[in-house]
């Protein structure tokens, strides 16, 4: 008998925003991101094995950022 098991991450676009990127410094439009990582058995995803991470996408160069807390209440 035999187990089929893992992790898998999911991303889910909350938000986005126009603002400067403190990476490329370009004007753009920012992607708000949530990602959850839930436990998989068969193929299923059952439950999050970490808390949902918040990210901040830039459009122009796609580099991502951790989120503020100021910038979850916002969105």
């Amino acid at each position: 008998m035999f187990f089929i098991f893992g992790l898998r991450s999911k991303d889910k676009i909350v938000g986005s925003r126009v603002g400067q990127c403190e990476v490329c410094g370009a004007v753009a439009a920012q992607t708000l991101v949530r990602r959850t990582t839930k436990f998989s058995l068969f193929f299923v995803p059952l439950f999050p094995v970490r808390p949902a991470r918040h990210f901040v996408v830039c459009t122009n160069c796609g580099r991502s950022r951790y989120a503020a807390r100021e910038e979850l209440i916002s969105a």
